[in-house]
């Protein structure tokens, strides 16, 4: 599947935080690049000679900001987001794919109270959506549960504060710090983590909110299993919860019948030999082969790696949610892990 490429200049940087940076791209001049809050920016890099492509979440909204924004926190031994981090500045030139993604509002919802649950940098996609709501929807109330270190780790506390003044009826925010043994504790901040019971409590006296709301959830995947299922046992309907997935799950149950595989790949005219250990998937093994294949999100939820299987056998692990739009031996590489020793696949 091919999917629009943009060259965007770096207008502005800000710094967040001590290890995270929003990075300003300007719109084209005469076609303006269309998204949805929530989505996100496959950004393309070259770092030391290989390629490197990496979804980041917009943090800005079409109507509330000019520029495209993508906020970027540093990952331990991440070799994109230390790049960005260190190297990036005003006036550098990106390669990007068009905005996309799934973890977007609901343009017909009903629903009178949207609750977005975040720790950390899953306030990204989070903070274009509030923005969204809140300037498009005058009916709608949100609230944001956000969860951090400290108040020192906490990204878009300032532009927080400043939208709280602008919207205050329409704007409610909790603070979780797990960290900060300084802060001082009231309705609105707390001590500690996202709990379970923090959120049966929020919710126990809210019956009718909770059948009027819909919930979105973007953190580290052990949050987010809490804060769904916790509402699941608040009776919210599944479809009334969105999960914003940026990792691939791998249960090491699902690798059993894993095999190395000797692999072809045919694609853009030419042939590659691969050899995939047990264990990788094989988009991740042809990148270490320096095979230029596309992608992008790398968690099988768009179709940028969508490869046919013409002899051998795989599995598609991790996934999140079922993709009935493969046709039969149609497979996702980011998360195709070979189920034969010899494999050819044509791209």
């Amino acid at each position: 599947m091919e999917f629009k490429k943009y060259t965007l200049s770096v207008v502005d940087i800000v710094f967040e935080t001590t290890d995270c940076i929003t990075l300003k791209f300007k719109q084209p001049s005469l076609r303006k690049i269309g998204y949805k809050a929530g989505q996100y920016l496959t950004i393309m890099l070259h770092i030391n000679g290989r390629k490197y492509i990496r979804p980041y979440s917009l943090s800005s909204e079409p109507k509330f900001d000019t520029t495209l924004d993508i906020s970027v926190k540093r990952i331990p031994g991440g070799i994109v987001s230390n790049y960005i981090n260190d190297h990036i500045k005003i006036g550098d030139v990106i390669e990007v794919l068009e905005p996309m993604g799934n973890f977007i509002l609901d343009p017909d919802t009903k629903k009178n109270n949207i609750y977005l649950w975040g720790v950390g940098s899953g306030i990204t996609p989070l903070f274009s959506i509030l923005k969204e709501i809140l300037i498009s929807y005058p009916n709608i109330i949100v609230h944001l549960i956000y969860g951090n270190k400290s108040i020192n780790s906490q990204i878009f506390r300032a532009q927080l504060e400043e939208i709280l003044r602008k919207y205050p009826t329409r704007l409610f925010l909790t603070y979780f710090y797990s960290q900060d043994q300084f802060v001082k504790e009231n309705f609105f901040i707390k001590k500690g983590r996202i709990t379970q019971e923090f959120i049966k409590d929020y919710f126990a006296s809210s019956n009718n909110v909770i059948g009027d709301s819909l919930h979105y959830i973007c953190g580290p995947s052990k949050l987010k299993e809490i804060i769904r299922n916790t509402l699941l046992d608040l009776n919210i309907h599944e479809s009334s919860i969105y999960v914003e997935e940026f990792e691939l799950l791998i249960n090491p149950e699902d690798l059993e019948l894993v095999e190395n595989s000797d692999v072809t790949i045919n694609f853009a005219g030419q042939l590659y030999q691969i050899f995939v250990p047990k264990g990788k998937s094989i988009l991740d093994a042809a990148l270490d082969y320096k095979i230029d294949l596309p992608y992008s999100c790398q968690t099988g939820n768009c179709s940028s790696c969508k490869s046919f299987i013409k002899d051998g056998r795989v599995k598609m692990i991790g996934l999140t949610k079922s993709r009935g739009d493969l046709n039969q031996n149609e497979t996702l590489l980011c998360c195709s892990f070979p189920l034969t020793n010899k494999l050819t696949i044509e791209i």
